[in-house]
């Protein structure tokens, strides 16, 4: 047995999982052509799946993101710097 306690960072943890979902999101859009920015706002603003493609199970890959989640995420890193 160890004394030390183990510290879990379940937040750094969730924003690493989004921050590759969407970067995977991105690229897929991006591959087939689309604005991939302009692609996933829709999709954040509508909440309508149909934004992004299915390429590279995209769109499943999407939905496994909240958004107010997202959307806090991105204020907080945007006023960061």
């Amino acid at each position: 047995m160890t004394d030390k306690t183990i510290q879990f960072t379940i937040k750094e943890d969730r924003e690493d999982e989004m921050r590759n979902i969407l970067k995977a999101v991105y690229d897929a859009l991006e591959e087939k052509g689309y604005n991939p920015v302009s692609q996933i706002v829709g999709y954040i603003l509508s909440e309508d799946p149909t934004y992004v493609t299915t390429h590279n199970n995209a769109r499943s890959l999407i939905r496994r993101i909240d958004r107010d989640e997202l959307l806090q995420v991105l204020v907080e890193d945007y006023l960061k710097k």
